[in-house]
């Protein structure tokens, strides 16, 4: 012991260089390690950090991507309650292709100066009207569908509450409804070809299980059959034994420790009548108002959906088009990036589709897909949606970093895993604070640019009051022209 005390710190320093050089010679893993033994680590460090040496150091304000540095303050600084106005103009290239110009109208719409617009606005449209218990939602922007297993108990605690302050509903997703939904929020009920929460022993769709689930959870306002989802339309999934706790277990309706796998297609139907039966079946038995999900490819089954509506004046009250851009649900690269339409021409397809059989406004539209900044939103209405939902800008409000590891169970600000130290530095009653804050900070602003374009209610926007850039420095063209079809007027509801 005399002997190792005596041993200067810089010996032991030279003792685990030396052991890690002999280890790295003699593995045969990592080719860069056994050739540059010791330093080859390093390429690993900063290939380990490389996302946020571009975030912080290397990328500038409008480079990043899904959302940039400048969309990223701006909803921190919301949900904080800072600063976040811009000074000396924009940094923008307006000439790009796609930039977005909201016209606004010479003679602004009178309001009260000392209004509180920071409050919810409600939907133009009441869901589902002729259903036992239909639904008007009181806030124009919701929470997204992002489960509790995916997110942490924290976390959805967190935005569970924060809808509660603000007004807004909360989608729970796939995962069936936890404990963690039930913090004062109206609930939009959300399930998979999985059926967590509402399946039997053998995974299949029990309609019994959904009668009991909504009986008991009065929250429940509204229910969303998921198609497919824009980070992984048509692929299913494995959920890992290793992951299935006994409360997961509890709450999905699966078995501690056995793989649960999510098909990519539904057993419970397949084809567009049959699902239609499905949506009327559910409907009935519980009174609520029943939607649908999907990301948007190929056209020819919407217009059988559309035909069969027109003709039976039976299907889904609402119908969510989620953006192929992906979204909160880790997917192979190859999906995230090239299956399904991107929102803008997803949606524009489905709602021409229902405005051809005078549909648009039988139906609710809900647009998903980083729409949940005050441009992009004011966009999305003058397109024809009626409702936005919000996910990665939601988790950007609790303080996610945009690190993208949710797929990794390490997301080092305790939103987007199950670890349970990682969780523990998020603190609900804080973040619940911020969600609400970015929600009444954006809604203000949607209100805010609605007013200055001489309207009341941002259902009021059609494709002319929107040009894009076509990409030169001459030619802009509305929306209008740029997607083919105008804007239904909406019938509003008082």
């Amino acid at each position: 012991m005399s002997y190792l005390s005596s041993i200067p710190w810089w010996g032991y320093l030279i003792l685990i260089v030396t052991l890690v050089l002999i280890r790295d010679v003699f593995q045969k893993k990592h080719t860069i390690v056994h050739n540059f033994p010791v330093v080859g680590h390093l390429r690993y460090l900063l290939e380990s950090i490389g996302p946020e040496l571009r975030q912080y150091i290397v990328a500038n304000n409008r480079e990043e991507l899904p959302f940039n540095r400048r969309q990223r303050t701006w909803m921190y600084a919301s949900s904080k309650k800072e600063n976040h106005y811009q000074g000396f103009g924009t940094d923008q290239d307006i000439h790009e292709s796609g930039y977005i110009f909201i016209k606004p109208a010479m003679m602004p719409l009178r309001v009260d100066p000392l209004r509180d617009w920071g409050k919810p606005c409600p939907s133009a449209k009441i869901i589902g009207p002729n259903r036992e218990k239909p639904y008007r939602p009181t806030s124009l922007v919701n929470i997204s569908a992002m489960s509790y297993g995916s997110l942490s108990a924290n976390a959805i605690s967190a935005l569970n509450e924060g809808a509660r302050m603000f007004g807004c509903y909360h989608n729970t997703g796939e995962g069936g409804i936890s404990p963690y939904h039930k913090k004062g929020a109206d609930v939009c009920f959300h399930f998979g070809t999985g059926y967590f929460g509402v399946r039997d022993k053998e995974g299949n769709f029990s309609l019994e299980k959904m009668v009991e689930t909504v009986n008991q959870n009065p929250c429940i306002r509204m229910i969303e059959v998921k198609l497919s989802q824009g980070a992984k339309p048509g692929r299913g999934g494995v959920l890992p034994g290793s992951k299935i706790t006994k409360e997961l277990a509890e709450i999905r309706g699966v078995y501690v420790g056995e793989d649960v796998i999510s098909p990519s297609f539904h057993s419970a139907f397949s084809a567009v009548p049959e699902m239609v039966d499905f949506i009327e079946t559910i409907a009935k038995a519980t009174g609520l108002p029943v939607g649908i999900k999907a990301a948007i490819g190929k056209m020819e089954m919407w217009e059988e959906l559309a035909e069969l509506m027109k003709k039976t004046g039976y299907g889904p009250d609402f119908i969510t088009v989620d953006g192929g851009e992906g979204g909160t649900g880790a997917a192979p690269p190859s999906f995230a990036d090239h299956v399904a339409l991107p929102w803008v021409y997803g949606f524009s397809q489905v709602y021409k589709t229902f405005q051809k059989y005078g549909l648009t406004n039988k139906v609710t539209f809900i647009g998903s897909g980083k729409l949940g900044l005050p441009d992009s939103a004011i966009m999305a209405f003058a397109m024809g949606v009626d409702l936005i939902h919000v996910a990665r800008e939601a988790m950007i409000s609790i303080g996610c970093i945009q690190a993208q590891v949710c797929h990794t169970n390490r997301c080092p600000t305790g939103i987007a895993t199950n670890n349970k130290w990682l969780e523990a530095g998020l603190d609900p009653a804080l973040k619940s604070v911020r969600f609400a804050n970015y929600m009444k900070n954006l809604t203000k602003e949607i209100m805010e640019i609605t007013h200055a374009c001489g309207y009341e209610h941002p259902c009021q926007f059609n494709m002319d009051d929107i040009d894009i850039s076509m990409g030169d420095n001459n030619h802009t063209a509305p929306l209008r022209l740029a997607y083919g079809y105008q804007k239904d007027e909406v019938e509003r509801m008082n």
